[in-house]
């Protein structure tokens, strides 16, 4: 077991807990931060079960570690008042913060990859083009449910959903939420796959 601390692994580690540390001292809403943090601290779980059971590919492991931190530090400034997304609001000229869209792009390239690894590992398809297809279809429907997650907790907690929400008053914003994931998982596949398919084969040889 020791044997398997490896540098790497004691890095990821240190990042993750350090930024989840950083995150929880006086976020912006303590209640934002708890909803926004909850998945990354799922992650959290299953990575640690995987390493032990079911090790994954060493760009899966970068990947998820990437998108908790997008995760966390939306939780601890809000993902409509995030520091350096105000900077480059007035550089670029937006009307609005844009981290939450780097965050739905993540909601999309990340588990887009995570399901490649699972589908192909697997041998979920027989046909090669049909992987591509379920998983755009998956990270799609994953968007589409997280959008759903958002609506019900406005519903249950009113006002005190607005810094989760983060529409900052985009009327368009769910269903450009839903096109940033999904252009996320396309260009996850595309600009991946080939590194992805290395990384497989050298896991399943060892």
């Amino acid at each position: 077991m020791n044997s398997r601390l490896s540098a790497p692994v004691l890095l990821w580690t240190f990042v993750y807990l350090a930024v989840l540390i950083w995150s929880g001292i006086g976020p912006k809403d303590r209640m934002t931060w708890v909803l926004e943090v909850l998945p990354a601290v799922i992650g959290l779980v299953l990575v640690a079960w995987c390493w032990l059971r079911f090790p994954l590919t060493p760009l899966l492991y970068v990947l998820i570690l990437f998108h908790a931190v997008i995760l966390m530090v939306g939780g601890h400034y809000t993902y409509a008042e995030v520091p350096l997304f105000d900077g480059l609001a007035d550089w670029f000229g937006w009307e609005r913060n844009n981290y939450d869209k780097l965050g739905h792009f993540a909601q999309g390239f990340v588990p887009a990859m995570i399901a490649r690894e699972l589908v192909l590992r697997f041998g979920v398809f027989a046909r090669r083009g049909w992987p591509s297809f379920f998983i755009v279809c998956f990270c799609l429907a994953l968007s589409a449910f997280y959008e759903l997650i958002e609506w019900w907790v406005a519903l249950a907690s009113g006002q005190a959903a607005d810094a989760f929400l983060g529409t900052q008053g985009y009327i368009w914003d769910t269903q450009s939420d839903m096109a940033w994931a999904l252009s996320g998982a396309i260009l996850a596949l595309f600009v991946l796959g080939r590194f992805h398919d290395r990384q497989l084969s050298e896991l399943t040889t060892h």
